[in-house]
């Protein structure tokens, strides 16, 4: 999928009171970005885990015209990047209450919502606020995008920032940080956080990363996360074709 799909993606927020309300009344999904605002490193961005949700979202919304993308939660759970300048973490307990008060909200307009984290700390408090959401029979998913590679600032992600927003990766300060195998680190980071193991902040190495790279990466989340959301909702809404 190329980028130019993403520029026909609808954002919520840029929608009027009453154009939103036909679009609930039509059975859209809202897609919710949910990032993180912590150290990449020396070479990437705080917000490289928001813009990767962002423009999954994006993504799924330009493929589908009954998904509506919501404003991105730019701060999630990071504390295990504590110690590092710019990380900013409202932690589990205020992240898994942000979730099911925005969702309960939401759900007052929009039957389906799919939340899509770009930060992998994210997920014990989202999944905790989904399995309460669906208790209240309110329709809320989780997607968390899986590949293989460096766990954090690595190959991986600044390929796919490079693919994204290539003017904000400084390529010149990319070095490796601890290279080490996740499970062979992760007692250690668990007790300790990144800087336990990473002087640098980077778990990975981000030589021989590139833009190609990195959009056959979000391609290839991309179509994954399509795929799950048809398995989750089909196409045709349950409230009928949009117009």
């Amino acid at each position: 999928m190329s980028e130019s799909v993403a520029d026909h993606s609808v954002a919520v927020a840029r929608l009027t009171s009453p154009e939103a309300g036909e679009r609930a009344a039509a059975g859209v999904i809202l897609a919710v970005p949910v990032g993180a605002t912590e150290q990449h490193g020396p070479h990437l961005p705080l917000s490289t885990d928001t813009d990767i949700a962002v423009a999954l979202c994006a993504r799924l919304s330009g493929a589908r015209p009954d998904v509506l993308v919501a404003p991105a939660i730019p701060y999630g759970s990071s504390g295990e990047h504590a110690g590092f300048a710019g990380t900013l973490s409202i932690g589990q307990a205020a992240l898994e209450l942000l979730i099911v008060e925005l969702c309960r909200s939401a759900t007052d307009s929009f039957d389906r919502i799919v939340l899509i984290s770009g930060h992998g700390g994210n997920l014990e408090p989202l999944r905790k606020a989904e399995a309460l959401l669906r208790g209240e029979s309110r329709d809320v998913r989780v997607y968390m995008p899986r590949y293989r590679g460096d766990p954090h600032a690595g190959r991986a992600e600044t390929s796919m920032q490079l693919a994204l927003r290539p003017d904000s990766v400084r390529t010149d300060l990319a070095v490796a940080g601890d290279t080490r195998p996740l499970p062979e680190i992760l007692p250690l980071l668990r007790t300790g956080g990144v800087r336990a193991v990473s002087a640098n902040g980077v778990l990975g190495d981000p030589a021989g990363a590139s833009a190609e790279e990195g959009a056959a990466l979000l391609d290839q989340l991309t179509a994954d996360l399509n795929e799950q959301i048809r398995l989750w909702w089909p196409a045709a809404s349950p409230k009928g074709p949009l117009s």
